[in-house]
């Protein structure tokens, strides 16, 4: 789909939802109103950059896989209801990551969206921070060998340079390098409670790219569903396995893009969230 058209040109399937509501949203800082900039017109740098952030997501997705590619299980219901927060709080266990969520539909539908955030974050481009995330999100017994996965992904200098980072995977001196991942909803496809597991799917928007006066690949926004496996393990929900697929992404309006100062300074400003139901 176009910027502009009046729908969709393709359809796709996505699984039937079980679970929706409306997320509880913990702030971790305040925030203040940010101006807008002039109109920044994309052009080849745009197409560059989504091109990277669809082969970067395909790659981490068969990097945690395994190359394994057997499907999530199908929802059990089409009935979709809102559902009451759990009431129980995540902890910051001291690596950024929140965890210790509840035996509960509830607390797996957080841990997928924490997870999520984490995965996708600027954090994975830092290898110290890279190895605490990792070792929280993932189930004890598959985090090594996801850690080598997504090691060979994030330090390999020449996919460092596509995205327009220095090897050490930081933003070039005058850029801020923006990625982010904010969900908008979860969706149990399913629970068991007596196995202690858990399929959840959560559908969010990214924000990629790099944002300075010199950048060709400004930030840019795309749509996605993931789907996340997760098991109880060390008393906690923990990731066994996820895939990805595009959308559903909304259609597009004529809405004036901020100038990469603007960008900037949002990325420095605006703090992220805990997520929990």
């Amino acid at each position: 789909m176009s910027i502009g058209d009046e729908g969709y040109d393709d359809e796709r399937t996505y699984a039937e939802p079980r679970r929706a509501g409306t997320r509880i949203r913990l702030p971790e800082g305040e925030t203040s109103d940010a101006g807008r900039g002039p109109v920044v017109r994309p052009g080849r740098s745009l197409l560059m950059v989504v091109g990277v952030v669809v082969l970067l997501i395909a790659a981490i997705a068969f990097a945690v896989r395994g190359g394994d590619d057997t499907a999530a299980p199908d929802a059990k219901s089409p009935d979709a209801r809102a559902t009451a927060p759990s009431g129980v709080d995540p902890v910051d266990a001291g690596t950024g990551v929140p965890s210790g969520f509840p035996r509960t539909e509830q607390g797996a539908q957080s841990a997928a969206a924490n997870y999520l955030v984490a995965l996708t974050g600027d954090g994975m481009y830092v290898a110290d921070t890279r190895t605490d995330i990792v070792d929280t999100v993932f189930a004890p017994d598959i985090a090594a060998d996801r850690r080598a996965s997504l090691d060979a992904i994030y330090s390999d200098p020449e996919f460092l340079q596509r995205i327009g980072l220095q090897e050490d995977g930081v933003a070039p001196t005058g850029s801020t390098f923006v990625s982010r991942a904010n969900p908008i909803g979860t969706d149990v496809v399913n629970y068991d409670e007596a196995e202690g597991v858990a399929t959840v799917a959560v559908w969010y928007v990214t924000l990629f790219g790099l944002s300075g006066e010199e950048s060709r690949n400004p930030v840019t926004e795309a749509w996605y569903t993931n789907t996340f496996q997760l098991r109880w393990a060390d008393d906690d929900w923990k990731v066994i396995d996820f895939d990805q697929q595009d959308g559903p992404t909304p259609v597009g309006r004529d809405q004036r893009a901020s100038s990469a100062e603007d960008m900037a300074e949002a990325q420095k400003r605006f703090g992220g969230f805990t997520y929990a139901r």
